[in-house]
């Protein structure tokens, strides 16, 4: 979104501004990767919505949502600790109305960053905003890369200060494809963008200023 993110966790109903994670055993997997879809341990939905209509329905392995006059939301589908795993996503989003976009979206501390893959962006540039430091190729296509510092902002660890590292691809594809994280991490790196331990990862739909649309996605990992 354009001035935060919220996470909010599906395996555990906690109401508050930002939900913390579920303990569980140092030695138990997150996901079990099987060859159609992701078998999760902890299922993480995100689902935060400001206004308008907004109908966010999660499955197994994916999430359908519909919405109208949405002031800002964000929902999706991921889990705990994100990695460089390569990520499949297949389905479609329409945009009628407003900023829509579709991203690999997650969080690392120490450094606190959060970051974006933006695979699809109605406005050609969906949240990339702030210093453009160059740009790569990964999966036959072109990414911009840009940092923004975010000053006094809502985050996984409280209101604070953090940086915005993100991926834009220039040719959208809605549709789906793969995403190489591993490639986007040392992308970042080699332009002197330094990520932390790694928190959550979900693909997620996002809309503000009146956005409407649909989206409709499942989701592999290898």
């Amino acid at each position: 979104m354009v001035a935060f993110t919220y996470l909010a966790v599906a395996a555990a109903a906690i109401s508050g501004a930002f939900a913390a994670p579920t303990a569980e055993p140092a030695d138990a997997p997150d996901f079990e990767f099987g060859p159609h879809n992701l078998a999760a341990r902890q299922d993480y939905n995100q689902n935060y919505k400001t206004g308008g209509n907004v109908n966010f329905s999660p499955s197994s392995n994916g999430y359908s949502v519909t919405f109208s006059g949405a002031g800002d939301f964000v929902v999706g589908k991921g889990w705990k600790k994100g990695s460089d795993r390569n990520l499949t996503f297949s389905g479609s989003t329409t945009q009628t109305s407003g900023t829509v976009l579709v991203s690999i979206y997650g969080w690392t501390k120490n450094p606190l960053v959060e970051y974006y893959v933006q695979e699809y962006t109605s406005n050609g540039k969906g949240s990339a905003q702030g210093q453009k430091l160059g740009t790569f190729e990964s999966d036959g296509g072109t990414y911009e890369i840009w940092k923004h510092q975010q000053i006094n902002q809502p985050s996984i660890a409280g209101t604070t200060n953090f940086w915005q590292y993100i991926s834009n691809r220039v040719d959208k594809r809605p549709n789906g494809g793969t995403v190489t994280m591993a490639n986007h991490f040392a992308a970042w790196d080699k332009a002197g963008l330094k990520l932390g331990a790694h928190d959550y990862q979900v693909l997620a739909t996002e809309g503000w200023g009146n956005a409407g649309g649909n989206s409709k996605y499942t989701i592999s990992a290898a």
